[in-house]
């Protein structure tokens, strides 16, 4: 699927010195960096596999229902979202990238940057997303303690973040 199919926003992907990527993999990082930046859409979604994982420090969402949430409740949490810096350092699977965003809670206005180690996980047969994940500051928590809570995060935020169920809907919400 290219880029233009997907509506992929971020076409300028930035790449360090050496590392070259396919234009699939081009719309892959494209579509993370678009979703990274609260721009959802069904169709950028339509680039994971059914039971792919996102994973960052404060969840661990497996398969659609608990991922496709996740990436739609930045708009809701969010009241602005600046990507300040991106990278793809390793072109191998996983794709390798570094990933530095301020994010604006929204109503009490608390300003956030996280700087991120991204990995993107395909499958060879399908090109499709297998896992995505989001190291902040280059870590994910290891502790049984801290993965109850990320758990339970991906459990919850489907409870209270709805996913448009088709492109019209999904339109409406200003998503491509």
């Amino acid at each position: 699927m290219a880029s233009s199919d997907v509506n992929v926003e971020n076409t300028n992907i930035k790449t360090a010195a050496g590392v070259s990527l396919d234009e699939h993999q081009k719309t892959i990082v494209g579509s993370v960096l678009d979703l990274f930046a609260g721009r959802p859409s069904l169709k950028k979604l339509q680039l994971w596999d059914d039971n792919g994982v996102f994973q960052d420090p404060i969840t661990k969402a497996e398969g659609r229902k608990q991922y496709e949430p996740q990436w739609y409740g930045l708009q809701t949490a969010f009241s602005e979202i600046e990507r300040l810096h991106h990278e793809v350092t390793d072109a191998g699977n996983p794709i390798k990238m570094d990933l530095k965003t301020r994010y604006v809670v929204k109503g009490i206005g608390k300003e956030q940057t996280i700087s991120s180690k991204i990995q993107i996980y395909l499958d060879k047969s399908t090109g499709k997303i297998t896992e995505v994940q989001d190291k902040w500051d280059g870590k994910l928590p290891d502790s049984s303690f801290t993965n109850i809570f990320r758990q339970l995060n991906s459990v919850t935020v489907p409870a209270f973040v709805s996913v448009p169920k088709n492109d019209e809907e999904d339109a409406k919400r200003g998503n491509q």
